[in-house]
């Protein structure tokens, strides 16, 4: 895990390792970040999210019941199936499709040292060629000091 401290700009990154354990799968990496904004003191800020790999991906959905992710895997697979009659020779274009259309970045705000997610959001590593070990990337940035008296 690398972690990284800019002094000029306040700003904090840490490179998770997630490990995926099936070909997709909405994995739940709330709590790591979680971990990482707490050790980088941030109280008030943004936490880029940032995933540098073109079969996996950053998604915000709900995460208090597993069968929303399990719901998003099986739409997406339906839409976007595996066997397909695709010209990419490495049998995995289906996956390049599915990180196409969730993406591979994410910001959410930080209030009071913690993240800013609604009722029931959580934050997920979308992998759709595993499994595998993924890199999550997280910068937290914070808000410049008040300059009111």
């Amino acid at each position: 895990m690398a972690i990284r401290t800019n002094r000029l700009s306040g700003s904090f990154t840490r490179t998770l390792s997630i490990r995926t354990s099936r070909r997709m799968e909405l994995k739940d990496v709330t709590g790591e970040i979680e971990a990482a904004i707490h050790e980088s003191g941030c109280a008030d800020g943004v936490c880029h999210l940032y995933v540098p790999h073109t079969t996996a991906g950053v998604l915000i959905n709900e995460g208090d019941d597993p069968a929303v992710a399990r719901d998003i895997e099986a739409t997406l697979d339906r839409l976007i199936p595996h066997a397909a009659e695709y010209k990419h020779a490495e049998g995995n274009s289906d996956s390049h499709i599915k990180t196409a259309l969730v993406g591979l970045s994410e910001t959410v705000w930080i209030e009071n040292g913690r993240l800013v997610l609604g009722r029931w959001q959580a934050i997920f590593l979308a992998e759709f060629d595993g499994p595998r070990t993924r890199e999550l990337r997280v910068k937290i940035v914070p808000d410049p000091p008040s300059n009111e008296t």
